[in-house]
């Protein structure tokens, strides 16, 4: 038995090491392109390492592309956003699993159908109705969009957490004289921290890394880097250079925040999973 769980544990971790490079062979390939001159970026055959480490595509993106103001309104947007979705969906999925309604089961079901609905099938929509509201190629628009589609998921990830926590808490608070708002900031909040930093981290990168709803709602003033980023592909040319310089620069600052807040991430994940 024991050698056969020592077998087991050995193929798991050659299983581990094998999807991990496999996950990571593209980035590390974009990496590499970021740093090769434009030349042999398209080289036929190519080379994974950069036979002469170059920041010509580098250069050439912050020639082409105004990437500080694209960087900083994806940043603005998202954060804002994700903000505006956390507070809204947090008391959302508080008042639904402390109703006690019936209608609160009809609730869950809503979000969960909300949550299930593909942006593509509502982004036209959306664009008629900030057109209508002359919110087109604002940040605003783009903060509000990403905080309505964001929220049911949200509300969903915090309703596991609120499930877990008995209500003689909430009791013990309005005994106390506390009000609803009172107890959910004081007494529930700070035990699904786990929760709100999951909720947070997952819905941060949700709009972060959207293309489609920026692409229909901004020109110019509110354009954000994956946007941006697209103006090196067009039906003649695609310079895949400054491509993977800005693909890098704009997927490294998530890489960092994901293995900084791994534990969080996993420690939230785990603990919805127990208590719901």
């Amino acid at each position: 038995m024991k050698k056969k769980s020592e077998i087991g544990k050995k193929i798991g971790i050659i299983l581990s090491v094998v999807l991990t490079i496999g996950w990571l062979f593209p980035y590390i390939y974009v990496i590499c392109c970021s740093f090769k001159p434009g030349s042999e970026v398209i080289a036929v055959p190519p080379s994974f390492f950069p036979k002469n480490f170059s920041v010509e595509n580098f250069s050439g993106l912050l020639e082409r592309m105004d990437v500080f103001t694209f960087l900083f309104n994806s940043l603005s947007t998202a954060l804002l956003s994700t903000i505006i979705a956390l507070i809204l969906g947090s008391l959302a999925a508080y008042a639904i699993q402390r109703s006690g309604a019936k209608l609160s089961i009809l609730l869950v079901v809503l979000v969960l159908c909300l949550k299930m609905i593909p942006t593509s099938s509502i982004v036209v929509p959306i664009y008629e109705l900030i057109c209508n509201l002359g919110l087109y190629d604002t940040k605003i628009a783009l903060i509000l969009v990403y905080a309505a589609i964001n929220m049911p998921f949200v509300m969903w990830t915090m309703l596991s957490f609120f499930e877990g926590i008995p209500s003689t808490l909430d009791e013990a608070a309005y005994v106390d004289g506390a009000s609803s708002l009172q107890t959910f900031r004081k007494v529930i909040l700070p035990i699904c921290k786990p929760g709100l930093a999951t909720a947070f981290i997952f819905t941060l990168f949700l709009a972060w890394n959207d293309f489609l709803v920026a692409l229909l709602l901004t020109s110019t003033n509110a354009k954000t880097f994956t946007v941006g980023l697209a103006g090196f592909l067009s039906a003649y040319n695609l310079d895949l250079g400054p491509m993977c310089a800005g693909a890098f620069l704009f997927s490294f600052p998530v890489m960092i925040i994901s293995l900084a807040a791994q534990k969080y991430i996993v420690q939230g994940m785990t603990a919805g999973a127990v208590k719901g």
